[in-house]
């Protein structure tokens, strides 16, 4: 169900938001619809997260972020939080989806192209891009559960191919 802009953005970890939006791309590829983007995924060694890859919808791979322990040494480092991001694995991949698509599957708005992405939840003091997006007219936001996670499948994807005509 989606958002009647009083609710808030609240973290929902673990609850398949990525596998779900991967779902809605595959749907509006089906229809005919021209999909990019990129997601960020977790990645662990004996259970504990040390970072996160950056990945395509065309199944692409790089290095987004380490923990500072993990990360090459040497240069500039471009950090958030804990974690050192790879600027040029980010920017090799990421960069070129922003060319000759309809949507996106991204958080930030761009050439007035339909965006679908998640947001990130803030563990201490809120995050003005998150703000901002959450607060937009033309923004809708879904709640996404573990017990809704099937069933906001197909309002998702009427809310996407609505945003196309």
């Amino acid at each position: 169900m989606a958002n009647d802009r009083k609710t808030q953005c609240l973290p929902l970890l673990g609850v398949g938001k990525t596998t779900l939006v991967k779902k809605v791309c595959d749907a509006v590829v089906s229809a005919g619809v021209s999909v990019s983007g990129f997601y960020t995924e977790e990645v662990r060694e004996r259970g504990r997260r040390v970072g996160f890859d950056v990945a395509t919808l065309t199944r692409d791979r790089g290095r987004l972020s380490r923990l500072s322990a993990q990360s090459a040494a040497g240069g500039r480092e471009c950090r958030v939080g804990q974690y050192v991001v790879n600027l040029q694995s980010f920017e090799s991949l990421a960069l070129p989806l922003f060319r000759d698509v309809w949507i996106l599957c991204i958080l930030f708005n761009f050439n007035r192209r339909s965006i679908l992405g998640t947001i990130p939840v803030p563990k201490a003091k809120p995050l003005a891009l998150v703000e901002e997006v959450c607060s937009r007219q033309d923004v809708k936001i879904f709640m996404i559960t573990k017990k809704n996670r099937d069933v906001i499948f197909d309002d998702i994807v009427s809310a996407v191919q609505e945003c196309l005509k």
